[in-house]
Formats: C-alpha cells, sequence, structure tokens
C-alpha cells in the first residue's frame, strides 16, 4: 500500500503547478486549466484522506466538486468563446472589458 504522505506530496506539487500556471501566464485557456489542475490536486487530496480512513465522505465530496467543475467548464469555455469573437484574442493584458 503507497503512504498517504506520497498523494499529499503529489497533490501539493499539483497544486503547486496550478498556483504558478495561473499567476505566471496571461493566456486564458492557459489559466482555465490552470484552474482545473488546482481543482484536481484537491480532489486527490480528498480521495487519499477517505482511503486513509476508509470513509466515503471524502469521494462524495470529489463527486460534488467534479460536478461543479463540469459546471464551471461548460460556463468558462461559453464565456471564452464569447470574448474570443468579441475581441479576438486571449491574451488577459489585451483584454479590457470596461472599454467599449
Amino acid at each position: 500500500m503507497v503512504p498517504i504522505s506520497y498523494y499529499l506530496v503529489l497533490a501539493a506539487i499539483l497544486f503547486s503547478l496550478g498556483i504558478a500556471a495561473y499567476l505566471v501566464k496571461r493566456n486564458v485557456i492557459t489559466i482555465f486549466i490552470s484552474i482545473e489542475l488546482m481543482l484536481n490536486a484537491v480532489n486527490l487530496t480528498f480521495i487519499a484522506f477517505a482511503h486513509q480512513w476508509n470513509k466515503l465522505n471524502g469521494q462524495i465530496f470529489v463527486f460534488f466538486v467534479m460536478v461543479v467543475a463540469a459546471a464551471e467548464a461548460a460556463v468558462g469555455l461559453a464565456i471564452i468563446i464569447a470574448l474570443f469573437r468579441s475581441r479576438q484574442t486571449l491574451n488577459v493584458d489585451q483584454v479590457n472589458l470596461l472599454k467599449g
């Protein structure tokens, strides 16, 4: 059996990569993917603790997080497509929604 610390270290690395990409990248799609990576790191943590304690609570919570992430992905991609159609760019530095 793999120790829980391995899963937690992997989740911390994934979450750190997601935060780094979120802070460094300027493309909306890359930022969107980094948010999804952070959500998956949190899901991995929930699953690791649920497996460690033999409880289903963590797995049920992961299911709800995945449902919310799917809804967020659908709405987020729709907003990204609308943004690209109106501004012809996905760079957050070049997009100013307050300017008409």
